[in-house]
């Protein structure tokens, strides 16, 4: 035992030793960046997709696409540039772009116009010119003032297998097949219930929402958001669909979804919601599906709600 003296007083070592003491709190996640690739964009970047290769990756705005090395944070190649000379002639912006999960020098980017552009970047450093063309023939019988508002598209997606994509407008998600160009193979209608909304809508500025859209780890299922917190799943096998919402009442632990349904017309069953009670304030645009089980996270507003398949 060592004695020290301090101002006539004798202390022991053990007894000036402070003893921390456990106190709960909550988990605090902070983000740290690694790299920061900074000066290659004007506008507000819309996509970014990692290469197969793992070594690149691009960073898309409304105008530009660069490409990236993911060790080299100076120094981008631009690889699509769509303004024109006089920005009084711009007619489209680029809304998202992504690589080809197995072809690396493949990737696509689509348009406020509803079109969507495949470009292969062996053809030229400059993909100016596209290898494909998608788009979809519009109904002139259908055509009105928001026609072109709610065809842009707002998220596009390659299927995990590459054959497929699948590309979100406002009202609807369709999937394409790469081989052909024409038309999508399969539409899903997510909300159309809104359409008779539309003018509302734009009026509140909703229908300039961006929502995106997901792939489950065996393409055999899509899903997306909506309004009212609501989120979609599609069965591309079955052609089953589902509405689903992420709340706080309805995600405590092990608690099991309730299909919700929409009602357009007078007559509202118990468990059915009117189009006229939707919270278009309350909006889900961002969805992801674990690449191999039946995890999907949702975000609404400032919560993000982890759902799991049903486990016996």
């Amino acid at each position: 035992m060592y004695w020290m003296s301090l101002k006539g007083h004798q202390l022991t070592t053990r007894s000036l030793r402070k003893v921390p003491i456990l106190k709960p709190m909550d988990l605090m996640v902070e983000a740290s960046p690694r790299r920061i690739f900074a000066n290659a964009h004007t506008y507000h970047i819309n996509s970014i997709s990692v290469n197969s290769d793992h070594e690149t990756y691009l960073s898309a705005d409304d105008l530009r696409i660069n490409l990236w090395h993911l060790e080299i944070t100076d120094r981008s190649f631009n690889i699509v540039d769509i303004k024109p000379v006089n920005m009084e002639e711009l007619t489209e912006v680029i809304t998202a772009a992504e690589f080809h999960p197995h072809q690396c020098n493949v990737f696509v980017y689509s348009s406020s116009k509803g079109t969507i552009r495949l470009c292969d970047m062996r053809s030229s450093a400059l993909c100016d010119r596209h290898s494909k063309f998608f788009e979809e023939p519009e109904d002139p019988s259908s055509r009105s003032f928001f026609s072109e508002i709610i065809s842009s598209i707002s998220d596009v997606k390659f299927s995990h297998s590459g054959r497929y994509m699948m590309t979100r407008d406002y009202l609807s998600i369709k999937v394409w097949d790469l081989n052909m160009e024409t038309r999508p193979v399969e539409t899903y209608q997510v909300h159309e219930y809104l359409r008779s909304k539309l003018c509302s809508l734009y009026e509140n500025d909703c229908i300039f929402d961006k929502f995106e859209c997901c792939w489950n780890g065996s393409d055999s299922a899509l899903m997306s958001g909506s309004y009212n917190n609501f989120f979609r799943m599609f069965d591309r096998g079955t052609r089953r669909d589902v509405t689903l919402e992420a709340s706080r009442e309805s995600s405590k632990p092990r608690a099991i979804l309730k299909p919700r349904k929409v009602c357009t017309g007078g007559k509202r069953k118990k468990d059915e919601i009117s189009v006229d009670s939707l919270d278009f304030n309350k909006k889900i645009l961002h969805t992801a599906w674990h690449p191999q089980e039946n995890i999907i996270a949702v975000a609404a507003t400032n919560n993000l709600y982890l759902f799991q398949d049903k486990v016996n």
